[in-house]
């Protein structure tokens, strides 16, 4: 396609670069038109399930990859004829959004040439600054934490203007560069397939808005994986912008630079070609994988609303399933109830394989951040996945994000639907092909997988030995700063401590996502809470609470189940307090104004929660979310009806942050 046209960019000495003074020195080469550049990106927004009256932004910084991708962003909303806002000439449902990192002391400078130069293009774009509150990142971990802490911003500012879809300029040349950045990291053929075409990015902390909360991301969509970086340079020459390089990008400190440095290098144009090819032969790979392993988790996988998943061994039948597809269902699984998304790999991955295969199934393991067990009355036809709280937390869910309350103000969920259903229609189409068909398969070794490469006839011996060096090379650069990586560092990764004596702080009125899982809100009400409607809009009640010797405070934390909990929820069920008064007379007394004491409602709660504890399996039972006051006091276990006073209102709703299978993906 447009990736095997060839249009060697003369890379400009100084940082801000004007495409009208380098087309002299550049010689004559073949030129596509511009038509044939917006049939291609057409075509790729199509297959992505975008329309051009979608909301959308892009992600902009400046350099050529970007720029083009904005030129062409334009066009094809001008040219379906979206219409141009009266009040600033931009066109509707557009936002280019450029991060400053503030990394450089030129970098508020550049953020502004940028930001005029594209609005020149009639789109309209915003900056997003950020202060390294914390301090600057380390050199050896610059790039990676600031492409972290760009897509949060990124994110966050499609959430502020009510924008569904984020476009990125990722490109052909850039997913050679990660080919081989991850060669040199030992990465099996579905890491070699590159970056997705179409992904989801779920935010870290957000507002809540009822329902939607926590379901949908952002649509990631990268349509210029078809094109060059030549392309690039070129479509913004024929779009008559200028761009910005940036000189960091020319540091062979950072691995990518090393690599693109390498890459560029080369004279030989079947090298470059033929490891684009050896990337679509992996991506496809990628693509029967993950719609094998989709078919196995709508037929073998439940998930159950107290946080775990049951899979049906008998019907999955590992035996008779591929290796690679087997683990990554497994891991898919695994990554999903813990809501940890670190690849499987290794050891762990090849005992999971021997674990599921060893049917019936009649041991218990922890992988993962995951319990897994055989369920009960299953004969070990079936097995239990349940989040292990006794596994180190990584960073990241060491605090759980709060929630406010707020209308569903930036959630356009129809939109999101409509661009899956398209998208989807689309692969839907595409026939999956036999296994016999599919490259790399069988492959363990990045040595097998070039040597199939070979003899499939996508890599010459002499780009075969190219990419056994550039690998090499960069595994030694790997191995040096592997070794040189301090106990301070590896330390700020996971925290030592379990879940279980995991404090969350949480207030009245706050919404609190409980380990990426559990969305949990709770309050105090002037009337019992099952005499009012559950919805978040019930009336709180003052300082001074309805009932007599009430524990419930004004601070409240979470935690997750131990066993001392069901112990206690006996004890609390043996109480004698007003002796079989059933629940009605409890909730009529306080209709009548009578003051009710919190002990002549604990125990009837506790009673209900007992019948319901005995039908969630032990394993499970660790992972609930529990409500403790200031003291420690038990006050709440929401997910088996359970709360110390009748005028506490708890919610708890399994929400995962990121659902199962990670949200929509798509490698074509």
């Amino acid at each position: 396609m447009l990736a095997s046209l060839k249009f060697p960019p003369t890379l400009p000495s100084n940082r801000f670069f004007c495409c009208h003074c380098t087309s002299s020195p550049r010689t004559e080469q073949p030129t596509i038109d511009m038509v044939k550049y917006k049939e291609a990106f057409a075509k790729r927004m199509s297959m992505a399930g975008l329309k051009p009256h979608h909301r959308i932004a892009v992600g902009v910084s400046g350099g050529p990859d970007s720029v083009a991708l904005c030129v062409l962003t334009s066009q094809w909303k001008k040219d379906a004829l979206i219409g141009i806002d009266e009040k600033d000439g931009c066109v509707d449902g557009l936002l280019a959004i450029v991060v400053d990192h503030g990394l450089r002391k030129e970098s508020k400078d550049e953020a502004n040439v940028v930001h005029d130069r594209v609005s020149k293009l009639g789109v309209r774009c915003e900056i997003a600054s950020y202060d390294w509150l914390d301090g600057r990142p380390k050199l050896g971990h610059l790039q990676e934490a600031a492409r972290d802490m760009r897509y949060q911003i990124l994110q966050n500012v499609c959430l502020e203007n009510q924008i569904n879809v984020l476009l990125i300029a990722h490109h052909a040349d850039d997913q050679a560069e990660l080919f081989i950045l991850r060669l040199s990291r030992n990465s099996g053929v579905l890491g070699l397939s590159g970056t997705a075409f179409i992904s989801e990015l779920f935010p870290t902390n957000n507002h809540y808005h009822g329902e939607n909360s926590c379901t949908n991301g952002i649509l990631l969509v990268r349509p210029l994986l078809d094109f060059s970086k030549e392309d690039m340079y070129e479509i913004c020459r024929k779009g008559g912008i200028s761009w910005v390089e940036d000189p960091t990008n020319q540091s062979p400190l950072f691995a990518r630079n090393r690599i693109r440095l390498s890459l560029g290098n080369s004279k030989l144009g079947t090298f470059r070609s033929e490891v684009r090819a050896l990337v679509l032969a992996c991506r496809k790979t990628r693509f029967f994988v993950d719609r094998i392993c989709s078919n196995l988790i709508n037929q073998t996988a439940t998930v159950n609303a107290h946080g775990y998943v049951t899979i049906d061994v008998e019907k999955l039948d590992p035996s008779n399933v591929e290796d690679i597809c087997l683990s990554k269902f497994i891991t898919v699984i695994l990554q999903f109830v813990s809501q940890r998304h670190r690849p499987v790999r290794g050891r762990t991955s090849k005992l999971l394989l021997e674990y599921v295969r060893n049917f019936p199934i009649k041991t218990s393991l922890t992988a993962a951040a995951c319990y897994i067990c055989p369920a009960p009355r299953s004969n070990g036809t079936k097995i239990l996945v349940c989040c292990s709280v006794d596994s180190p937390l990584p960073s990241e869910m060491a605090s759980s994000p709060k929630y406010f309350c707020e209308g569903n103000k930036h959630f356009t969920t129809d939109d999101v639907k409509d661009i899956l259903m398209n998208a989807k229609s689309y692969s839907d189409c595409l026939v999956l092909p036999d296994a016999s068909d599919v490259p790399f398969l069988h492959a363990t070794t990045s040595e097998s997988i070039l040597g199939e490469a070979k003899r499939r006839r996508l890599l010459s011996e002499s780009t075969r030995e190219s990419i056994f060096l550039l690998q090499k090379e960069e595994t030694k650069h790997f191995n040096a700063k592997t070794e040189v990586i301090s106990p301070e560092h590896e330390s700020r990764q996971e925290i030592k401590h379990s879940s279980t004596h995991l404090r969350d702080a949480v207030g009245p009125g706050q919404c609190h996502h409980f380990m990426n899982r559990f969305l949990l809100m709770w309050r105090v009400q002037k009337l019992p809470a099952g005499e009012i409607a559950s919805n978040w809009n019930a009336e709180l009640v003052s300082q001074d609470f309805p009932c007599s010797s009430c524990v419930v405070g004004q601070e409240a934390s979470l935690r997750t189940m131990v066993e001392a909990d069901w112990l206690y929820l006996a004890r609390l069920a043996k109480g004698q307090t007003m002796e079989s008064c059933p629940e009605d007379k409890l909730l009529s007394a306080c209709k009548m104004g009578k003051k009710v004491s919190c002990s002549d409602f604990v125990r009837l709660s506790a009673q209900k929660a007992l019948l319901i504890l005995k039908s969630i399996p032990v394993a499970a039972r660790r992972g609930l979310p529990v409500l403790v006051n200031s003291q420690g006091l038990l006050l709440s276990i929401p997910n088996i009806c359970f709360k110390y006073c009748p005028y506490l209102s708890v919610s708890a709703t399994y929400k995962p942050r990121v659902p199962l299978g990670g949200g929509h993906s798509s490698f074509l």
